[in-house]
């Protein structure tokens, strides 16, 4: 259904209070948000971060530069560009066409997700070249198995979501309108030459929800590409066909969050639905991507057997047995800090259901130093690829095959 928006002023407010997320965000990027964005600035900047998929370890940062004022206002018009996806409707109105909610916004207002705006009937977003957060993340954490393993990516973000999930750590970015968070001028060249100068082979789109700044991700992948860098995106895919055909088409790899596989954990505990996003799996299968999936297994709400099983039957039936599932473990944040951290048989039991339904790469996620980390040839189950914590430790594969009985392992395997 649309939905009907009121000034931005009315808008739905960040719950401040609600929850204070150790490790976040923020808390990490004092050096980033405080510097002056110049080239070597915004480098130094750059830290690592745990703060994607409720990870509890988190890597050492990078030096980071020395903290300066920061500018009491800052310049919007320099963020401001034409919104791509939207419907213009009588009385300076417009839809908006990006993610299925397909708000419908009145002059001078926003739609659910803060960051895109109506004026005068034309709609534009504010969040492009707007980063309010960069790392330097091994790609593991994403995470993405099949994808290089071993390299780093540039990681950014900007303010903003479609969705609430309760169990956000990123709440403090993602919940936030454009002008709470400090935020520095990233052009797309920049960050593309950056990349390139820290020697990753890859720029990432994570943390907050990339959907919303599909415009700024789509000329950051054109700059990457034109350097020799690739893009990849950590999504929750809720977006539209035309939007995710577009925009992700741009990208060279794809992970999709998966919060559950059923539909009232959706309407309840995330605030949107799961049927795009399953059919946004199905299409970025016929477009080609390599794509993996994250399930966050949250004790009481998505972790019965029958879940499990449900989804490790869809996702062999729509997408085949080769896409990776990753079933990772919550620890608890935002607007779920009552429930307790995913025990590790329930994982293991996930894993197991997933396994029997005939799935050949099958992961546990915010385990450190657990098998389930690893990748297993499906035909002669040796080690191809082991992994300690968030590193790539050996990488057999040869080709794109197991080096021991020359199984194809699927995958994006080597620059």
């Amino acid at each position: 259904m649309p939905h009907e928006f009121q000034s931005r002023a009315s808008v739905r407010q960040k719950a401040t209070g609600e929850a204070e997320v150790e490790n976040s965000v923020r808390e990490q990027e004092v050096g980033l948000l405080s510097c002056p964005l110049d080239r070597r600035s915004f480098l130094k900047c750059a830290v690592a971060s745990g703060a994607a998929l409720n990870l509890s370890a988190l890597a050492p940062p990078l030096a980071a530069f020395p903290a300066a004022p920061v500018p009491q206002k800052q310049d919007d018009a320099q963020f401001t560009i034409e919104a791509k996806f939207y419907q213009k409707l009588e009385n300076k109105k417009i839809k908006c066409k990006l993610c299925p909610r397909e708000c419908n916004i009145g002059d001078r207002e926003t739609g659910y997700c803060g960051v895109r705006e109506n004026h005068g009937g034309t709609y534009y977003s504010l969040v492009h070249s707007r980063v309010c957060a960069a790392h330097i993340d091994p790609i593991e954490k994403k995470p993405l198995f099949h994808y290089l393993p071993g390299t780093l990516a540039f990681s950014i973000a900007t303010a903003g979501c479609n969705v609430n999930c309760k169990f956000c750590q990123n709440w403090d970015i993602s919940q936030a309108r454009p002008e709470q968070v400090p935020a520095q001028y990233a052009p797309p060249k920049l960050v593309a030459d950056l990349a390139k100068q820290r020697g990753c082979p890859t720029i990432a789109y994570t943390y907050s929800e990339p959907v919303v700044f599909s415009e700024y991700l789509m000329d950051v992948a054109d700059a990457g590409h034109e350097a020799g860098v690739r893009s990849v995106v950590v999504s929750n895919g809720y977006m539209q066909e035309e939007a995710l055909k577009t925009a992700y088409g741009k990208m060279d790899a794809v992970k999709i969050d998966l919060k559950a596989f059923s539909e009232s954990y959706y309407k309840d505990v995330v605030t949107g639905e799961l049927k795009p996003v399953l059919d946004s799996l199905v299409t970025l299968r016929k477009m080609g991507k390599w794509t993996e999936m994250v399930y966050l297994v949250v004790p009481t709400l998505n972790d019965s057997d029958g879940e499990f099983r449900g989804l490790a039957r869809w996702v062999k039936a729509n997408l085949g047995q080769d896409v990776p599932l990753h079933f990772t473990q919550f620890h608890p944040e935002y607007l779920l800090k009552n429930l307790p951290i995913t025990p590790v048989p329930t994982l293991e039991r996930a894993k197991a259901i997933a396994d029997a339904e005939g799935l050949h790469y099958v992961y546990i996620g915010n385990v450190p130093g657990h098998p389930a980390e690893n990748t297993y040839c499906p035909k002669c189950r040796r080690i191809v690829v082991e992994r300690v914590g968030l590193t790539a430790k050996q990488m057999l594969i040869s080709k794109g095959k197991c080096p021991f009985c020359g199984q194809p392992i699927p995958g994006i395997w080597h620059a």
